[in-house]
């Protein structure tokens, strides 16, 4: 059966916009401390930061700063370990000089020597000795409540600031500027400050399992859906296992910690049902959770690997589908160890990302990592999208059949319009469950009713072919 593809003006705008945002137009930005493979680049290099520069990176952006900038940091220690780097407070402490309202959340129990280069009059609030669990969220926001809606920035990742995390172990950062998403990393962040001035209110501060859900988890930025979970509240390793349950084609893990042995099942899953899946932790994860290292051993021969270098690979993400843009690409980053502690217990934060672009971004550092600690043979597998890897934009030369949904955005009804026949429509939400499906219709139009679907952004597809996402209001 010959695929029909419909391809819509309207998808190739969507996607240009967010390939321009991801490479240089200040939307979308990620960053590794540890060489990338930029070989497997669809057009947007992944940036490898040597040599500390990460700091630099952040200290410029905390440079931009006009209002305020308010930082939820586990730990931070300006030392000199392993290299200088430039240095965080300093430039905190120069924009408070400056007149802007400065506040910083930290973990009670860690070390953070560097607040004590910190003004005096900048108030610090650390979780209390009682939680259940550590605050190890790494986030920064920037003038989250500008009128000016192109300068709130929101900064988040696996990225502990000292010299060895900065210098040697295996991190990322990313830093995204949406309005609405800061708004919602300032809710959760005022809920632990206990107040919404500059100063901290202990007493009504907020941690951990005391906190409640800001209800605010799905934004649209640049026609892209971002989820945003913050834990405990919001079970995030449910979303976590929805995210891994919806690989297509392919499924890439890079995870410091993980103890959930249902998160191992599932990735082996995907496996088992023909997904080409990687898997990369760090030793601790042995040292923690045998059950875990076993699973993943047995269930991915080949694919599978341990670093056990001097140094920490700390990162916590995961890439779904980078080589499938028919499917629904997916970045999941953030602080996150996959553990029942950062699920259960501690305060926490990730997000999940639905772009094919820094999926390619991020699937260039991951597989580099795997490369270089010493993962077996890589043979990255064939897009479905034209038969080979591409960049997500559909060139209309490669088109074979005219193809039209409206109306989109639509509130219900939609019909779909093809110059061959449609046999079969399906549409899918963004974890890859299909919502509606209609086979046999042996027309070359058709409507459906999808009316008793809830609002958000679907895929859709036509006679197994690619199609466009579509809006339901």
């Amino acid at each position: 059966m010959k695929k029909t593809v419909c391809f819509i003006a309207n998808v190739l705008v969507i996607s240009v916009m967010m390939t321009n945002m991801v490479s240089g137009q200040a939307k979308i930005k990620a960053y590794f401390t540890n060489p990338v493979n930029n070989s497997l680049s669809t057009g947007v290099n992944a940036v490898y930061l040597p040599s500390g520069s990460m700091a630099d990176t952040i200290v410029a952006y905390i440079k931009r700063a006009k209002y305020s900038i308010d930082i939820a940091q586990y730990d931070y220690n300006q030392d000199t370990y392993s290299g200088a780097y430039a240095n965080i407070a300093a430039a905190v402490d120069t924009a408070y000089a400056h007149g802007l309202t400065v506040r910083w959340i930290h973990d009670g129990a860690a070390s953070n020597g560097g607040l004590a280069l910190l003004n005096p009059g900048i108030h610090t609030l650390g979780n209390p000795s009682t939680s259940s669990g550590i605050m190890h969220n790494k986030f920064i926001i920037i003038d989250a409540n500008s009128s000016n809606a192109n300068d709130p920035i929101l900064c988040t990742g696996s990225e502990d600031w000292s010299s060895t995390m900065f210098y040697h172990d295996y991190n990322n950062i990313i830093f995204i500027q949406d309005s609405a998403l800061a708004k919602a990393y300032t809710a959760e962040f005022n809920m632990m400050w206990g107040s919404t001035t500059a100063v901290p209110n202990a007493t009504a501060a907020k941690f951990g399992t005391a906190k409640t859900d800001i209800g605010m988890h799905t934004f649209t930025i640049a026609g892209h859906t971002v989820e945003l979970y913050f834990s405990p509240t919001d079970n995030p390793d449910s979303h976590i296992a929805s995210t891994i349950n919806s690989a297509n084609k392919d499924l890439y893990v890079g995870v410091y910690d993980m103890t959930r042995t249902g998160d191992a099942y599932n990735i082996v899953g995907r496996k088992t049902a023909g997904v080409y899946t990687l898997a990369v932790v760090d030793q601790y994860t042995p040292t923690t959770s045998s059950a875990v290292n076993g699973i993943l051993t047995a269930g991915l021969p080949g694919h599978y690997v341990v670093y056990s270098g001097s140094y920490i690979y700390h990162n916590k993400m995961m890439v779904v589908d980078p080589s499938d843009t028919c499917s629904d690409p997916i970045v999941e980053m953030g602080s996150e160890n996959w553990t029942s502690s950062g699920t259960n217990y501690n305060d926490e934060n990730i997000l999940i990302i639905h772009n094919d672009t820094l999926a390619n971004i991020y699937y260039q550092s991951i597989i580099a990592d795997y490369t270089a600690i010493g993962g077996g043979s890589f043979v990255a597998p064939n897009g479905i999208c034209g038969g080979s890897m591409t960049t997500g934009l559909q060139e209309t030369a490669s088109v074979p059949t005219a193809c039209s949904v409206y109306p989109n955005p639509t509130t219900g009804l939609l019909t779909v319009e093809a110059s061959e026949v449609i046999n079969d429509v399906a549409v899918s939400n963004l974890l890859g469950q299909r919502v509606y499906v209609a086979s046999h219709l042996g027309s070359t139009t058709t409507q459906i009713d999808l009316s008793g679907i809830a609002a958000g952004i679907y895929l859709v597809r036509v006679n197994n072919g690619a199609v466009t996402k579509l809006v339901k209001e």
